[in-house]
């Protein structure tokens, strides 16, 4: 898998351009479902990452790009979850999170990316 570009409302993996976050699991590349966790948006003034989304668990390591700017939030419980599965996790902004995934080992590290705010 390799991500060619990144800008603004926009990522591009493996020729294919998202205009959507999108969650990387095992190589694949799907549209991030935001949906479950709307409830919790009131509380943030964005939709964070709950543990109510289909988070990527299967790795060693989940990195989560928080966007251009760093402000996709991110639930407590999603912390505590990948501490008790042993999953190390990166909270970090999108453009260094794929960094992180193009230094990290090929099929051990799932992602959720931001890829506005």
């Amino acid at each position: 898998m390799e991500i060619e570009s990144f800008s603004f409302g926009a990522i591009r993996i493996d020729g294919v351009t998202y205009d959507d976050d999108v969650v990387i699991d095992g190589g694949m590349v799907n549209k991030r479902d935001k949906k479950p966790s709307r409830k919790f948006r009131h509380e943030y003034g964005h939709t964070p990452v709950s543990l109510d989304e289909q988070i990527p668990w299967n790795c060693s390591r989940l990195v989560i790009g928080t966007g251009v700017d760093g402000k996709l939030p991110v639930r407590p419980e999603v912390r505590i979850q990948a501490e008790s599965r042993n999953v190390e996790l990166l909270i970090v902004p999108t453009a260094h999170a794929i960094e992180k995934i193009q230094q990290g080992p090929a099929g051990r590290t799932n992602a959720i990316l931001h890829i506005t705010c």
